[in-house]
């Protein structure tokens, strides 16, 4: 058996991918499994994925059957660009009001409801839907879009009077912390099982991850353009406002997150942050 990977369907997350050999790893029975962030979650808690990147409150969930791929993640030290809340007010003035949430987030979704009850101290109703930008703003005062849905209603939305609030911008604003959106887990079981493969795949991912940096991201991003449209310029200011490390920063601020979730009823319990086997990590 080899290796069932979740890959989020996002522009944000491909730089750890951009490089992968997949011809190699796909001889050594590597799969690759697109995903919007909701479904990888699933697959993974279902058996069906073995590793991949997930959403980090997902992690947080089930972080006694998963462990931490090291230093790889989906974060930002302040403004994210690809996950905000559209309103019609500004957001302290949300109170009362019902906010139309992307069925496509999990991270996010509960970062929202943090920020709202615990930063600005206000109660709000959630209504979950599918991501589409037009309807849910006919209907709703506000909503929460992620990923490239977010990044295209962004666009749309830059000469309008809707409020625009980046949530990464948000986090760091109130704690001073990086917010971690994403991580690389794997399942405990499949550790032992797939050694070689596992250290092949973090030695991958980390090259990827460095030459994305090395080159400023200038292979990657004309192949985004033809997909999704915007700019060299855009782009590149993009990609170099996310991170892609986790270091003891990261980790105090995912801590952060999931003491605040489950403060808030969010999480059963306070998860435990933790990596595979250490004789993996020597790369």
């Amino acid at each position: 058996m080899g290796l069932r990977i979740g890959e989020i369907s996002y522009t944000n997350i491909l730089p750890l991918f951009f490089y992968l050999n997949r011809e190699r790893l796909a001889a050594n029975n590597v799969s690759f499994v697109p995903q919007i962030p909701t479904e990888l979650n699933r697959k993974m808690e279902q058996g069906l994925i073995d590793l991949g990147g997930i959403s980090s409150f997902s992690y947080g969930e089930n972080s006694d059957r998963y462990s931490l791929l090291p230093n790889l993640s989906v974060s930002s030290f302040g403004r994210v660009r690809s996950i905000f809340l559209f309103s019609k007010k500004p957001i302290d003035m949300l109170a009362g009001d019902t906010i139309a949430l992307t069925s496509s987030s999990a991270t996010s979704v509960n970062l929202l409801k943090i920020i709202l009850a615990d930063f600005y101290k206000i109660d709000v109703d959630y209504h979950m839907m599918k991501p589409n930008y037009g309807w849910m703003m006919e209907n709703y005062n506000a909503c929460l879009l992620i990923g490239d849905d977010a990044i295209k209603a962004a666009w749309n939305e830059k000469k309008s009077s809707v409020y625009t609030y980046d949530l990464g911008a948000e986090w760091y604003k109130f704690t001073g912390l990086p917010m971690t959106f994403a991580v690389m887990a794997v399942r405990n079981e499949v550790i032992e099982r797939q050694k070689a493969l596992l250290l092949e795949l973090l030695s991958e991912m980390q090259e990827s991850k460095e030459l994305n940096r090395q080159n400023q991201y200038s292979e990657m991003i004309p192949l985004i353009i033809q997909q999704h449209g915007g700019d060299f310029h855009y782009w590149s200011s993009y990609f170099k406002g996310l991170n892609y490390d986790f270091n003891e920063e990261h980790r105090k601020g995912l801590q952060y997150y999931y003491e605040l979730a489950q403060k808030s009823k969010l999480l059963n319990k306070k998860p435990q942050i933790k990596f595979i086997d250490y004789s993996l990590q020597g790369i």
